[in-house]
């Protein structure tokens, strides 16, 4: 059975270990999507990656698939609302999760979950693009593209010793 990846996922996928600078510093690579995505996607003028980039970092997914972004994608609460609602237990790989944290909000995309924990691929996790377990009473909202087929469905993963994230800024 071939299992089909949502474009924006792939895209994602490739980011895997892209680190955000230590100090003053920038990471050419995440301006570089802070660039071509501009301030009218962003809502902003984007010019540190000091500055949170979980919604960054899932606008230039979206992009790269040929999908829209959010209003003000560079806030992570702006993707509580893109798309169409996805109910949890339709969650598929490339799902897009909204979650609270401390002193904001993060969004990343889900690919898989185990009992208390949903997998999330994103952006700004431990200042790098990487897969963490958040908790699952912490997602306020899960969305799709309008206009994509949600193929698949929940991918049930044993409960690993990874801790649990509790600030993905």
């Amino acid at each position: 059975m071939t299992t089909v990846i949502p474009a924006w996922l792939t895209a994602a996928r490739k980011k895997l270990s892209t680190l955000e600078a230590p100090g003053a510093a920038n990471n050419p690579t995440i301006m570089g999507w802070a660039k071509r995505l501009g301030t009218k996607v962003l809502g902003m003028i984007y010019n540190a990656d000091s500055v949170p980039w979980c919604g960054v970092f899932v606008a230039a997914c979206m992009q790269e698939a040929g999908l829209p972004s959010a209003p003000i994608a560079v806030r992570a609460s702006a993707w509580a609302t893109y798309g169409q609602r996805l109910r949890f237990e339709r969650l598929s790989p490339g799902a897009i999760l909204v979650f609270q944290r401390p002193g904001g909000g993060h969004v990343g995309f889900y690919v898989g979950e185990d009992a208390t924990a949903f997998h999330v691929l994103g952006g700004n996790q431990g200042n790098a693009v990487s897969i963490m377990r958040i908790a699952k009473d912490r997602c306020i909202a899960a969305r799709w593209p309008t206009g994509e087929p949600v193929i698949g469905g929940p991918v049930r993963l044993a409960q690993s010793g990874a801790p649990l994230s509790r600030d993905e800024a």
